[in-house]
């Protein structure tokens, strides 16, 4: 079930204010701004640039196309004093499925990147897209950039044409998952990775009516490699989600990460084991640790449970 609203709402037409302040504020946020010999414009928030936690925030806000609140909280992990991030949405399905998933791998003349953001909406072709029966169409465009390097005029110049926009119609923010600001942009995922669990399970992604989720802020690695296993830890074993859907459903144990055979062992491992090709990790991996599920009018369902002392020896906390 789409609803009609969604055929009037542009994700990228959301996100073009939010990119314009992160350039107009890109001093105050220790981000770099600049615009490639194409017109692109690039938005450094982590790799050649120091960025911060109010850019990851900013950066998460983008890759929900603003649909979504982000803010920072203080928690513990097992006793002692950690950051957190919480994200709240009222429309999951556009905003975490159709926005900030990062379901697109760019790959040109060696430059690798995981994309998120709205200009996947403008291209469309992955199943949730479908199912959803949601298609995004606008003239200006930002996908964000998960890698070590900043893009080129080609790399700009293939997505602009994937997405079917002018290159000077196209803001690129980029960062390393080896910043502040990707620790923070991935400790919004939790709800995310619920959402998209559920689909994968055979939910109809048009009943999920809400989604709040908040995960630690996991510490700046020495690498790109450590930072994405620790990252990921972060969601699958501190990460919590609350979901309000529609309907019932009979699989909603099958959402946390607890769900998956070799749950117990760090990221480290689990890419280790498979040589870091992410394609060949159980998807079950990549979920968080504890969802409560909300059915409107019927049962409310906890499931799963945080792993602290796992996220412990991931963090490299002493005491």
């Amino acid at each position: 079930m789409t609803p009609d609203s969604w055929s009037m709402e542009s994700v990228s037409r959301n996100a073009i204010e939010l990119a314009d302040e992160a350039v107009e504020f890109a001093g105050e946020l220790n981000v770099g701004a600049f615009d490639l010999e194409n017109g692109a414009t690039v938005i450094d928030f982590g790799v050649d640039h120091r960025g911060g936690v109010e850019a990851g925030l900013l950066l998460a806000e983008l890759q929900t196309a603003g649909l979504a609140t982000v803010q920072t909280r203080m928690g513990e992990v097992a006793g002692a004093p950690f950051q957190f991030v919480e994200l709240s949405c009222d429309r999951p399905a556009i905003s975490l499925l159709c926005s900030q998933k990062a379901g697109w791998e760019v790959t040109v003349d060696g430059f690798e990147a995981l994309g998120s953001g709205p200009a996947r909406a403008l291209v469309a072709d992955e199943p949730e897209f479908r199912e959803l029966g949601y298609t995004d169409a606008f003239d200006l465009t930002v996908l964000t950039l998960e890698t070590d390097g900043l893009p080129s005029e080609r790399v700009a110049a293939e997505i602009a044409e994937r997405a079917g926009t002018a290159t000077d119609g196209l803001y690129l923010p980029v960062y390393r998952t080896a910043s502040v600001a990707g620790s923070v942009s991935m400790a919004a995922r939790p709800a995310e990775l619920a959402a998209f669990r559920l689909f994968e399970l055979g939910y109809d992604p048009a009943d999920i009516l809400g989604a709040s989720g908040s995960a630690p802020v996991a510490p700046v690695a020495a690498s790109e490699e450590e930072a994405i296993a620790r990252t990921n830890d972060a969601l699958a074993f501190g990460g919590q989600v609350t979901l309000r859907v529609r309907e019932d459903f009979d699989a909603f144990d099958e959402i946390p990460s607890n769900a998956f055979e070799e749950y117990g062992a760090p990221f480290a491992e689990i890419f280790a084991e498979t040589e870091w090709e992410f394609a060949d990790v159980d998807p079950r991996a990549f979920a968080p640790a504890q969802v409560t599920v909300d059915v409107v009018g019927g049962p409310t369902y906890a499931v799963g449970e945080t792993h602290e002392e796992l996220l412990l020896d991931s963090f490299d906390l002493r005491e």
